[in-house]
């Protein structure tokens, strides 16, 4: 339910801003400049920074809004979990006998320990009780454990609050539900409103502190940048050892009529495989060493970009090699002036492919075998519940992959100023 409510936020906060952006920017805009674009033209299209920078902090506000978040006010926060002192009747039947009780409720957060309420016991032979629970958690109430006649006697509650109940009926108190358990006993169930519980969602002032954390401390003996690194070197070499197989390769199985027939086959069998299928056969074979990782990051990088390679060869304009054969260039010349700058372009393009994969692929990696790694660092904190330590990691796996995606697309301008112009 709740992720239903955080779509529909996220979806009318689109529309809203996207509405407004629109008509602001139709008063703003000069219809003549785009006289000449028509509709489908995708070089015309260009991201709105605008609309960039709402989706980045409508997500932060999202993740604010469902955690209680103190870095947003407060008026914006999804309905909390309850926290306090609560209460509920129970009307109890034994030997034709008939009496009530209260039970006084403490809900408290998750870290606190706090001790039972004192109430008085009261004059019949049902008892008052008090019990203490958790935020997000349940609390069967033995309602006989300190009264004159209890189940064993033929005690059975019968009502909540004055009304009547059976096994599996559920009555709805400030502050919670009390549900009957098949066997007859209350269970109280604090109401958890809207708000993610930290276990799965830490707000984002709980991964700061936690980076902080980390940052300083390390974790497992090595430092937070000490971990990316490692996760740095492994992809960079895998995706070199990749790059310089993958690309030759590429380019013969372009040229060549036998290249492309002998390879073909395999490399349009090994591209659909998966990386981590891959991962128990390169452990049998290289162990869980930094070998076994870095091969399997080639493997992942090879396929991509040979195939980029292929189609780059495969896509040059032949009017340009006839141009080039016309003015008595050798084969070596062709190849070195018209077909590599003119293949450039969709090597890149395999190359940014084949670093997200490969440094997706690392992650998973080190999630199976490694000491040191930012998948490492996911994989021992998913096994004690440190939430805040995987949303850090996987913060900076995105960080990282984007700032690795605008590298490769800067180093793509600067050496392919060429592309796209004929």
């Amino acid at each position: 339910m709740t992720g239903l409510i955080v779509l529909a936020v996220y979806v009318g906060i689109f529309v809203a801003a996207m509405v407004i952006f629109t008509r602001l920017g139709a008063k703003m805009r000069d219809y003549t400049s785009l006289k000449t674009v028509t509709f489908g033209d995708e070089s015309a299209v260009r991201p709105n920074r605008a609309a960039g920078i709402i989706s980045i902090l409508t997500l932060f506000l999202l993740w604010g809004m469902f955690t209680g978040s103190s870095l947003i006010p407060g008026f914006l926060h999804a309905p909390a979990p309850f926290q306090g002192q609560t209460s509920f009747d129970l009307t109890v039947e034994a030997n034709g006998q008939t009496d009530m009780s209260s039970v006084t409720v403490l809900v408290h957060e998750r870290e606190q320990n706090p001790d039972d309420v004192e109430v008085e016991p009261g004059d019949g032979f049902a008892k008052n009780d008090s019990i203490t629970v958790a935020q997000y958690r349940s609390q069967l109430v033995s309602f006989d454990r300190n009264d004159e006649i209890t189940r064993a006697d033929g005690a059975e509650v019968v009502a909540v609050n004055g009304q009547r109940v059976r096994p599996g009926d559920r009555i709805e108190i400030e502050g919670g539900s009390v549900t009957i358990s098949d066997k007859g006993t209350p269970n109280f169930e604090p109401y958890n409103g809207m708000q993610m519980e930290p276990l799965y969602l830490p707000s984002p002032e709980a991964v700061v502190d936690r980076t902080i954390k980390v940052l300083d401390e390390g974790f497992r003996g090595t430092s937070l940048l000490g971990h990316l690194g490692w996760s740095l070197f492994r992809v960079i070499a895998g995706f070199v050892c990749g790059a310089i197989v993958g690309i030759p390769l590429g380019y013969a199985m372009g040229l060549s009529n036998w290249f492309r027939g002998w390879f073909d086959p395999i490399v349009e069998f090994m591209r659909p495989v998966p990386p981590l299928a891959l991962i128990p056969l390169v452990i049998i074979w290289a162990g869980i060493g930094e070998t076994g990782k870095i091969i399997l990051l080639f493997l992942a990088a090879l396929w991509i970009m040979a195939i980029a390679a292929r189609s780059g060869v495969s896509g040059v304009n032949i009017a340009k090699v006839h141009a080039a054969y016309s003015l008595g260039a050798s084969k070596w010349q062709i190849m070195r002036y018209v077909i590599i700058p003119n293949s450039l372009p969709e090597i890149f393009t395999g190359a940014r492919v084949a670093m997200g994969v490969c440094w997706g692929t690392v992650v998973a990696a080190e999630l199976v075998a490694a000491e040191k790694g930012a998948g490492m660092m996911i994989m021992v904190a998913s096994k004690f519940q440190n939430t805040d330590i995987v949303i850090l990691g996987i913060i900076l796996i995105g960080v990282i992959g984007f700032g690795i995606d605008m590298l490769m697309r800067g180093a793509e301008r600067f050496m392919v100023p060429w592309k796209g112009k004929g």
